[in-house]
């Protein structure tokens, strides 16, 4: 073939996905993440896009300065039963030797750098460079059981119309198993007024289909813990949220990074997620007068907490957040 012709050659194999193509005299080569033995990209070439087979699910994992945690947190999706994924891993300006150790996965998965900027935004990023129809999440100090995605892709096989879905989960706490309170039990169906008091839907546990971050939005990056709960509040009004009553994912806590040790007083976090779900006009009445309820229980004790640091103007601003909604409640 001359150097002014246009072709277009694909190569698979199991081990190295390598595009070379020969166009306008130029030779190019692009490696792609192999997914099975699947190449999975888009391509724009003169102009004209080039569709290759794309993924049904992307699994994004956001990581920063966890090089040991996240290569566990990668071997648990590259053990899955089910292979029609690509994985994508965001490394949020880690310093330590996470890119050294997720290079050594070469091909198996796309890993891209960014400054940090949260895991919200890296999150924000996976999502953005993903290929699949449905989109999961894996925190880095999470695990997945080897049977995880096959059973959620299962039940959206047998119901088309489930468009979220997230499972059971292991605790492990320092090591040692521990077993959840009352106060965490999962629902499944309409479940927005039981995710309300906290949340109860894992990210690290979730199936959820592209569309409908078409309509929800992505993660908001202002907030530096609780976009999950923020997550949820928009999801909850329009989608069901389905439940696989079996523990298919293990969380990991007690280690001194996690948010909840990092920022004190979660709850003005949820707060603001509470109020956004209050300014939408259609909000069904029954879940307006819960959100109202569990809005001034939480702003009476993100006030109480001010008051006890000596913070008194931020403490009465939240005590009028709370009394703003009492005509509502």
């Amino acid at each position: 073939m001359g150097a002014d012709t246009h072709g277009l050659f694909v190569q698979k194999n199991l081990d190295i996905c390598p595009l070379v193509f020969l166009f306008w005299g130029r030779l190019s080569l692009i490696k792609i993440g192999r997914i099975a033995d699947i190449c999975y990209k888009t391509l724009n070439i003169g102009g004209f896009p080039i569709k290759l087979e794309s993924p049904t699910v992307s699994v994004i994992i956001p990581t920063y300065n966890r090089s040991q945690l996240v290569t566990e947190a990668v071997d648990s999706v590259l053990s899955q039963s089910y292979t029609d994924f690509e994985l994508l891993v965001v490394d949020d300006g880690s310093t330590d030797d996470s890119t050294t150790r997720l290079a050594q996965y070469g091909d198996r998965l796309c890993l891209y750098h960014q400054e940090n900027r949260g895991a919200s935004a890296a999150r924000n990023t996976g999502f953005r460079h993903a290929q699949g129809r449905y989109i999961s999440f894996l925190d880095s100090d999470d695990l997945w059981l080897k049977n995880k995605l096959q059973a959620q892709m299962d039940l959206v096989g047998r119901d088309p119309g489930v468009k979220v879905c997230y499972t059971e989960e292991i605790w492990i706490r320092q090591g040692v198993r521990v077993n959840p309170k009352k106060k965490h039990r999962k629902y499944s169906g309409w479940i927005l007024d039981k995710m309300l008091p906290l949340c109860i839907v894992s990210l690290s546990s979730v199936l959820i289909a592209r569309e409908v971050f078409d309509r929800v939005g992505l993660f908001d990056e202002s907030l530096p813990a609780c976009e999950d709960y923020d997550l949820w509040l928009r999801i909850g009004p329009y989608y069901q949220i389905a439940l696989l009553d079996q523990p298919l994912i293990i969380k990991r806590g007690g280690h001194s990074d996690q948010l909840s040790r990092k920022y004190w007083g979660l709850d003005r976090y949820r707060i603001k997620a509470i109020l956004r779900l209050l300014a939408q006009k259609d909000l069904n009445e029954h879940i307006r007068k819960r959100a109202i309820t569990t809005l001034q229980e939480k702003c009476r004790i993100v006030a109480a907490g001010f008051q006890k640091r000596g913070k008194r103007e931020l403490a009465q601003q939240f005590l009028e957040i709370a009394s703003h909604y009492s005509r509502w409640s």
